[in-house]
């Protein structure tokens, strides 16, 4: 019997700064059922040395460096493939474990689920919090059964941003065998989505998941590798690979495409969002603004006719009216981009115009 049941894998790319907080954290809870892997993506910083110096404290620290580059969808893949638990945990080289966490994970665990997704706390770059993540409308652990169809579509219906569709590791743990009767699929290679589309692959088969809706890890923000070539292309990633997944595993016109469709709309810009970035960046990358607006355009074309309205007001508007009357028309676009019903809005736009006039 397989005495070790928990692989922490983490695979990492340059992350040499963040990564000893990391093991640190995990380190300070490990038991004799629990080893680390660290894939190490060929970095060109200390992160060797700095994986070293924990060797010495955790005999079950394994650190393999590649010759090159290989994306973050093949690590991935690569050190779940090096890992020897029954259950892996895929956990980021720049997030930090909350304390007592390996515990429950272990805990959980003796339950047999094939999948868990745990809830995690968004932080600053230096780690202060701002906020428990949102990923299901659930204030509480739920278990579904992803290959029931009545289950899947409640588990779908309740997603809020596309970590309920597994595109955060960190908040994936899964079972080592179910993952390994899945091959990798080439289609998905370096589109950042290849886990999600293994997960998904998995649903035919029977796909037991427990949602854990508490915080188990802090997970670090503003250190998002992809955003190098700007918001436009991030954005294009999520909406891209999204789109691709919804298709390949799901017909166009299904709840389940559609309850993709929303988790991305949720984590795009809203109007404010949009109108706050083409402010600060009026002298700018003007390529990552033209992408930006197509990628809103196609996002803003299954939200309310309301919102949809001020996206193209927002469009025609000349960029010197946008920037003269922005104080009347951040409130505004707030306000309209609310996914809250029309007479909540209305009841919104009344108490607004109300506080205008009696100041």
């Amino acid at each position: 019997m397989n005495s070790l049941r928990l692989s922490i894998c983490m695979p990492t790319y340059n992350f040499g700064r963040f990564i000893g907080d990391a093991l640190d954290s995990v380190l300070k809870q490990a038991t004799d059922e629990v080893e680390i892997i660290v894939l190490d993506g060929a970095s060109t910083d200390n992160t060797p040395e700095v994986v070293s110096s924990f060797q010495a404290r955790f005999p079950r620290l394994y650190y393999q460096r590649l010759d090159r580059r290989g994306g973050i969808d093949r690590d991935m893949a690569r050190s779940v493939e090096l890992a020897s638990g029954e259950y892996c945990w895929l956990f980021s080289s720049d997030d930090v474990m909350r304390e007592g966490a390996l515990r429950d994970v272990l805990k959980e665990i003796t339950l047999g689920f094939d999948l868990y997704l745990c809830g995690l706390t968004l932080c600053t770059i230096d780690m202060q919090p701002i906020a428990q993540h949102r990923i299901l409308r659930l204030p509480c652990d739920a278990e579904f059964e992803l290959s029931n169809e009545k289950d899947r579509r409640r588990y779908f219906r309740l997603a809020e941003t596309t970590t309920a569709f597994f595109s955060f590791m960190g908040s994936v743990i899964f079972k080592k065998s179910r993952w390994d009767a899945i091959p990798f699929d080439e289609a998905f290679d370096g589109t950042l989505y290849a886990l999600a589309a293994r997960i998904f692959a998995m649903i035919p088969g029977g796909l037991r998941l427990k949602y854990l809706s508490h915080s188990y890890l802090f997970n670090r923000g503003d250190n998002d590798s992809f955003m190098d070539k700007g918001p436009g292309h991030r954005y294009r990633l999520a909406i891209n690979g999204y789109d691709r997944l919804a298709e390949a595993f799901f017909p166009r016109d299904s709840v389940e495409a559609a309850a993709i469709r929303r988790a991305v709309r949720n984590e795009f810009p809203s109007i404010d969002g949009l109108l706050k970035f083409k402010l600060a960046n009026s002298r700018g990358n003007e390529d990552d603004i033209q992408l930006l607006d197509r990628l809103a355009a196609a996002i803003y074309s299954e939200r309310p006719p309301i919102a949809r309205t001020l996206f193209f007001l927002y469009t025609i508007t000349p960029f010197q009216l946008v920037r003269a009357g922005w104080p009347l028309i951040r409130p505004i676009a707030r306000l309209l981009d609310s996914p809250t019903p029309f007479g909540e809005r209305v009841s919104k736009a009344l108490r607004f115009w109300r506080r205008v006039f009696s100041n």
